[in-house]
């Protein structure tokens, strides 16, 4: 019988097992948001995925890649040649999954996802064709975020080995890197693991512009919010010439005393709290 089904509970599963079996190019269209995250994860942990190349609204991806976590992984990726993105405005059509042998069909219902498909020769060739030239047409998706690999090695070069550490321990203790009450955004966390270790605004802020993560004066007015919420705190270290810099220093007897494993939770429920 050609064709084939399976009834997951997430979208990974059914990523999961398609794609350790593709080869080749793999056409992924019209995914929602959560199933952009979960391809992102799957293809961040396969030892050897198959090269995929990715068609979505161009609103999904913005929304998915306000995310640093997937946005960083997203960006490893896409210098490894492993996923590529391209937009499209069309709405309406399915999600599929096109390898060279199978098209998937997924299908949410309530809390379980149905990967419905077909090996059929006519009918997957039929729909790689169309979906080539749909990705040929469509725009590139332009990622700013620089890859997670790039923010790691950077920080291990221009502060040490224990600053990187942390920086990835607190990125693992979240579920999401957006700000804006889901998790802490990737400028909070520099500028956290930095008070952490007294660094100097100046030094962050100068990595997190040349890394590509954000501007000085994005890191600097995040600072003025962290400082104003008693998250940081701050203390002048004097220089030879011009202004003294800033040293940064967690502002809370909480954050002191806290494992890194739970440095963002304080912070998170510091910055919730009303004025």
């Amino acid at each position: 019988m050609k064709s084939l089904k399976s009834v997951e509970m997430d979208y990974a599963e059914i990523y999961r097992t398609v794609l350790s079996e593709a080869s080749g190019e793999v056409f992924v269209v019209f995914p929602s948001a959560d199933a952009v995250e979960k391809l992102v994860d799957v293809l961040d942990e396969l030892a050897d995925p198959p090269t995929v190349r990715l068609l979505a609204v161009e609103a999904t991806l913005k929304t998915v890649m306000e995310d640093f976590i997937v946005a960083s992984t997203t960006a490893d990726l896409i210098a490894d040649e492993t996923l590529s993105l391209r937009t499209t405005e069309s709405t309406g059509m399915n999600s599929l999954i096109v390898t060279d042998e199978t098209v998937v069909t997924l299908v949410a219902a309530g809390e379980l996802i149905a990967g419905l498909g077909t090996v059929e020769d006519e009918f997957v060739a039929s729909a790689r064709e169309k979906h080539t030239a749909a990705f040929e047409e469509a725009e590139p998706f332009s990622l700013r975020t620089p890859p997670i690999s790039r923010v790691h090695e950077t920080l291990a070069e221009t502060f040490d080995d224990e600053v990187d550490a942390d920086f990835g321990r607190v990125l693992e203790s979240l579920d999401a890197a957006r700000g804006n009450g889901d998790g802490l955004d990737e400028v909070t966390i520099s500028l956290l693991v930095a008070a952490k270790h007294e660094l100097q605004l100046y030094d962050i802020s100068r990595w997190g512009e040349d890394t590509g993560v954000a501007s000085k004066a994005t890191f600097s007015r995040t600072k003025t919010r962290l400082e104003d919420k008693g998250v940081i705190d701050t203390t002048k270290v004097p220089i030879d010439v011009g202004r003294p810099r800033l040293r940064l220093l967690l502002g809370n007897e909480r954050l002191q005393e806290a494992d890194i494993d739970e440095l963002a939770g304080i912070a998170q429920e510091l910055l919730a709290t009303d004025d």
